[in-house]
C-alpha cells in the first residue's frame, strides 16, 4: 500500500512531505493545552480549535483521506465521541460507510459490546451486529491516542465481525503514554505526535 506521508524519494514527494510537515506545524500551534482538566494532573488536548478553522479541518481530513487514496476501504469507524467529528468527514471523503462505535445503551438496535478497562473501573463500547460483514476493509478513527484502551476495544469489535482492519488513526497521539503498544500487533497512523520528539 502507497501512503501518504510515508516516505520516499523524488521531487514530488518532497514537496508532500514538506506540505504535510507545514500542516502539522499549524496543527500544533492550533491544539490548546489545559492543565488541570478534566481533573488535576491532566494536561488535555484540545482539538476544538482545529475543527473551528475551516480550512486547518479541512485540510487535515484530506491529508488522512490521501494516505488512504490507494486502498479500498469500505467503512470508517468512528469512536465516541469526538471520533464522531472527523470520521464523517473522512467517509465522505473516501466514499466509505460510516459505522458509529458507542457507548453502552445508546445504539437502537441489536448490538454486539466489548468491556474495557479505564484507568478506574470499567466502560463499555458497542457496535451494531450487521455494521460490519466479514471481510470488509475498516479504518478506525479517533482523535487522540492516549493509554490505548477505547481503541483497542473498538479494533476488537471490527475484528469480533470478521471485518479487516486497515489502520487505527489520529488526528493526535501522546507517545508518551505508550498507547501504539497497547494496539500491537494492529497497524496505527497517527498525524501529530506530542510532544515534540
Amino acid at each position: 500500500m502507497q501512503r501518504l506521508g510515508s516516505g520516499g524519494q523524488g521531487e514530488s514527494e518532497q514537496m508532500v512531505m514538506t506540505t504535510l510537515e507545514q500542516l502539522r506545524q499549524r496543527l500544533r500551534s492550533a491544539i490548546r493545552e489545559i492543565p488541570d482538566f478534566p481533573k488535576p494532573g491532566i494536561l488535555f488536548r484540545d482539538l476544538t480549535p482545529v475543527l473551528g478553522d475551516a480550512s486547518l479541518f479541512a485540510a487535515t481530513v484530506g491529508a488522512l483521506a490521501s494516505r488512504y487514496a490507494h486502498e479500498r476501504v469500505d467503512f470508517i469507524a468512528a469512536i465516541e465521541a469526538r471520533g464522531f467529528l472527523w470520521a464523517p468527514a473522512l467517509a465522505t471523503q473516501l466514499g466509505a460507510g460510516l459505522i458509529p462505535i458507542r457507548k453502552k445503551g445508546k445504539l437502537p438496535w441489536k448490538t454486539r459490546a466489548v468491556e474495557y478497562e479505564l484507568e478506574y473501573g470499567t466502560a463499555v463500547l458497542e457496535m451494531h451486529e450487521d455494521a460490519v460483514r466479514p471481510g470488509a476493509k475498516v479504518v478506525v478513527v479517533d482523535d487522540l491516542l492516549a493509554t490505548g484502551g477505547t481503541a483497542l476495544a473498538a479494533a476488537q469489535l471490527v475484528e469480533s465481525f470478521g471485518g479487516e482492519l486497515v489502520e487505527i488513526a489520529f488526528v493526535v497521539e501522546l507517545w508518551e503514554l505508550r498507547g501504539r503498544e497497547r494496539l500491537r500487533p494492529r497497524p496505527v497512523f497517527s498525524f501529530l505526535k506530542l510532544p515534540d520528539h
